[in-house]
């Protein structure tokens, strides 16, 4: 197959974020299919002003410059999206293909997906990763009534002229199947474990904290991503305090950045924990996240309690399951059900900071405890998030709907995890 990948914010391991696009393309070329990803170079100094073609590990990537970052306004990101949706539907004219996979957030992405599929007489397969247009409504970023009929609208158009539909969770499935679309034409495919590269690494681990001479053995608790205020990293400060009133030696360090990562940081110093049990560090690429697992004691993934948050897909879930890590949550839904019924690690949704204290410190010295849950972390990335696995399930999407028939989605990708 010849398939047109939209992705406004494709990265590649060098640059820091998730790589699920990058990782998903390089197996189908791997798989001998011809990979054309249309994305968005976002660094604000460059002088690119025009396209520019690359190739990524095979992936051909055509980049468009439209500066972004998390610091932006609402309404800055926004005028972003529509920058690079008219860009992007040029590009996909431009090319041939026999497919276009467009993958969202944003959902703009099917402006140029859309159009591309008609004028070329191609099909469609759409990407959801997260419940939109219900997460900005919550987050209360679309309180115009035209505008939140207008994201709705596009959320059913986007369906609509999709032969198939990808979603990252069994929420998000949901989700898609509330506007009406057939669910045997959604297939789930969830963020993914890179085994192979998320190994836990002794050597690795021991260099990470040789270079950090606040952390030595004691045992480290990380959070790595957007510092964002759907994430809710403020919780970590709190968490921090409360584990220096017990005089607990578990340290705490924040890896990357976004808009409340000002606020994060002044928090941390007026609470007195800044540089003392809590740390924070820029962003990584994502080539240098298996160090920085390998040399945790147990990794965290965190979103303020928002139902509409729950069927998220994190990246760093299932990284730290690759890397046998054990995990601490602290929101319900789907990764909480999966950290509960297998045991890897610690899902304290709904529980107060303190008792989240007193639990973290006991298991952060339990070495039996440690030990089984990262095993069973490990376990449960192999049996079900495999990411050769789950790519081979993508492939057999995108070929179900070249070959006529999107109704196999489902049977393809469940996502049925018990």
């Amino acid at each position: 197959m010849k398939i047109i990948y939209l992705h406004q914010y494709f990265n590649t391991p060098e640059m820091s974020g998730g790589t699920r696009s990058y990782e998903m393309a390089r197996r189908m070329v791997r798989a001998g299919h011809e990979v054309h990803m249309i994305t968005s170079s976002r660094d604000s100094s460059s002088d690119q002003h025009c396209w520019q073609t690359t190739n990524e590990a095979g992936i051909q990537v055509h980049w468009y410059p439209v500066p972004y970052s998390n610091h932006m306004t609402y309404s800055q990101r926004v005028r972003a999206f529509f920058s690079f949706a008219k860009a992007a539907r040029k590009k996909a004219i431009e090319l041939s293909g026999d497919v276009i996979f467009a993958t969202s957030t944003p959902l703009t992405i099917a402006l140029p997906a859309v159009p591309a599929s008609r004028r070329k007489n191609i099909p469609m397969v759409f990407e959801v990763r997260d419940l939109w247009p219900e997460m900005p409504i919550a987050m209360g970023a679309l309180n115009n009534p035209l505008l939140r009929v207008s994201a709705r609208w596009l959320e059913r158009w986007a369906y609509k002229n999709s032969s198939a539909v990808v979603a990252l969770s069994p929420g998000m499935k949901a989700g898609v199947l509330a506007t009406g679309y057939p669910a045997e034409r959604v297939a789930v495919i969830p963020n993914s474990s890179d085994n192979r590269e998320f190994a836990f690494n002794a050597d690795a681990a021991r260099q990470f904290r040789a270079a950090r001479s606040w952390l030595g053995d004691k045992p480290l608790l990380v959070y790595t991503g957007t510092f964002g205020k759907v994430n809710g990293v403020g919780y970590m400060v709190e968490l921090a305090k409360a584990l220096l009133a017990r005089g607990s030696d578990v340290r705490i360090l924040l890896v990357g950045d976004g808009a409340e990562r000002d606020i994060v940081k002044q928090a941390a110093e007026v609470a007195g924990v800044y540089q003392n049990n809590l740390f924070i560090e820029a962003p990584l690429p994502k080539k240098e996240i298996p160090a920085l697992l390998s040399a945790a004691t147990m990794a965290s993934a965190l979103f303020i309690d928002l139902p509409e948050m729950r069927p998220n897909s994190a990246n760093k879930f299932f990284d730290a399951l690759a890397s046998g890590t054990p995990v601490l949550l602290n929101y319900g839904g789907w990764m909480h059900d999966l950290v509960t019924e297998h045991g890897c690690g610690l899902s304290m949704w709904q529980k107060s900071v303190d008792d989240v204290a007193d639990i973290l410190d006991a298991k952060m010295h339990d070495q039996a405890w440690l030990h089984d849950a990262g095993q069973a972390a490990r376990e449960l990335a192999e049996e079900f998030f495999d990411r050769d696995i789950l790519a081979d399930q993508l492939m057999s999407v995108l070929q179900s709907v070249v070959d006529g028939e999107p109704h196999n989605a489902e049977r393809i990708a469940p996502g049925v995890y018990d």
